[in-house]
């Protein structure tokens, strides 16, 4: 029994020493777990506190929107927000110093938080008053066939509320954002202008964007008509790409990490738009390849260039606009490839880099368009195909200067040259007048603030041979909500 004392009390003694010891370990243990996910977390916040000062500095460089109408510098700043008419982006040399390798998304409305994510909405409210010599029912140019869905000529005469635009736009997460266009058109029908998915952190100065877009050939395609100058878009982009080319694709554009603005892109869509057709294929319809370059010139001066090429596919797409030797319609259907070549230029002077009370915008665009394929007369009736190869081409020289605060003052000459189109043996079923379209404008614009637009135009248009149309133009344009700073 005495033997059995000692040992039970070294049993008692040793059972809690080694209840201390495993509760000691499992103390360690939870520390090293807590050390370990405070590390994760103080690194995770040290990454996003790194690209918040990135964002910060890259919003920091920019200069406060100047105005309506304003100059720029030779950078694109399609992802700042700003809602004034002509905000300035960023100057090339500041862009490549301050700026991220990939640019941020746009920041959405509503704060940080759950909020962050809320679209931002946007509307443009466009109205307008038309009133011209010539019935713009009959409304052709000369020379240029044109698809069943280009919108050419001045519109309705009258009162009528112009192409309106609802815009959203929100980041989804950290890797993309979202964006839809909606347009109201006078009457009374809705398209979806643009309606795409954008990443925002590839790297290496890529971006990816999928869905319906506007092509960033050119200078003028990719802008919204609410940023145009004038109330309308040149006669080059009427008879060459209907007005303005969209279509349902892929875009990949690489900006190139260099003191002067370079960016080069190439887009892969269906080619649903005129000058392509909207058949139904597998595949790809339209490929484009773009290239801009541009850079700040002293304080007050600012450029950009581009040069651009567009390739399109239609199956026996109908056509309008051509005639026959005695004047009457020809109805006619081409299949084959269409290649258009956009140069474009664009100069912009400010005092010192500040457009608040005068600056000037000069910018013109060379468009080259070669359609080569096949064409059918008269598809319903006498079923005439033979070879057809047409080579045109147009022009446009803009100049739009502010000589007062919010007050502009634009003038714009273009013409076009139909060449000499080759119809093969179907050569004596059409006109070949050798006329040449051209056309002048004269602009004058009052914008009250950053959100509103009064326009008043003057034009002399002799897109139809001998028939001169005079068209006056009144016109207004609101801003509502968040809106996106526009391009260079």
């Amino acid at each position: 029994m005495r033997m059995f004392l000692p040992a039970s009390l070294a049993l008692a003694l040793a059972v809690p020493s080694a209840a201390r010891a495993d509760a000691s370990a499992e103390l360690g243990a939870l520390r090293q777990e807590i050390e370990s996910m405070r590390a994760a977390y103080e690194a995770r916040l040290q990454s996003l506190e790194q690209r918040l000062k990135a964002a910060e500095a890259a919003a920091a460089a920019q200069t406060p929107p100047p105005g309506p109408g304003a100059a720029a510098s030779a950078v694109p700043a399609a992802t700042a927000p700003a809602t004034s008419w002509g905000a300035a982006p960023v100057a090339p040399t500041e862009a490549v110093s301050a700026a991220p390798p990939t640019p941020p998304p746009m920041a959405p409305a509503g704060g940080g938080g759950i909020a962050a994510f809320n679209p931002a909405l946007s509307l443009i409210l466009s109205g307008l008053y038309t009133r011209s010599s010539k019935d713009p029912e009959n409304y052709a140019i000369t020379g240029f066939p044109r698809g069943e869905d280009a919108e050419i000529g001045p519109g309705t005469r009258g009162f009528s509320l112009a192409e309106s635009e609802l815009a959203l736009s929100a980041s989804i997460d950290p890797w993309l954002r979202g964006a839809l266009n909606i347009a109201l058109h006078p009457d009374d029908s809705v398209s979806v202008e643009e309606g795409y998915i954008q990443t925002t952190s590839l790297g290496a100065g890529f971006a990816l964007k999928a869905g319906r877009f506007f092509s960033n050939v050119g200078y003028l395609n990719p802008q919204h008509s609410h940023t145009w100058d004038f109330v309308d878009n040149p006669l080059a982009y009427q008879a060459i790409l209907g007005t303005q080319y969209g279509d349902d694709g892929v875009q990949l554009t690489w900006l190139a990490p260099t003191e002067q603005y370079l960016e080069l892109g190439a887009e892969l869509g269906r080619g649903r738009g005129f000058p392509g057709g909207d058949d139904s294929r597998n595949g790809a319809g339209m490929v484009a390849l773009t290239a801009h370059t541009g850079d700040d010139v002293g304080a007050s001066h600012s450029w950009r260039a581009g040069l651009s090429m567009l390739r399109t596919r239609s199956d026996d797409q109908a056509l309008e606009g051509l005639q026959g030797p005695d004047g009457s319609h020809a109805p006619s259907a081409f299949r084959g490839h269409t290649r258009v070549w956009v140069a474009d230029a664009v100069w912009k002077w400010a005092p010192g880099g500040n457009a608040t009370r005068t600056s000037f915008k000069l910018q013109g665009e060379y468009l080259h368009s070669t359609r080569s394929g096949d064409l059918t007369f008269d598809p319903e009736g006498l079923d005439s195909r033979d070879d057809y190869r047409a080579v045109q081409s147009g022009w446009y020289v803009q100049g739009v200067y502010q000589f007062l605060p919010g007050w502009r003052l634009g003038l714009r000459t273009e013409r076009l040259d139909a060449g000499s189109p080759d119809y093969g043996l179907n050569a004596s079923n059409y006109a070949d007048s050798g006329y040449e379209p051209h056309k002048n404008s004269l602009m004058l614009d009052y914008n009250p603030s950053e959100f509103s637009r009064l326009r008043l135009q003057f034009a002399r248009d002799s897109a139809r041979e001998d028939a001169n149309d005079h068209q006056l133009f009144l016109q207004y344009q609101t801003s509502l909500g968040a809106h996106g700073a526009h391009g260079y």
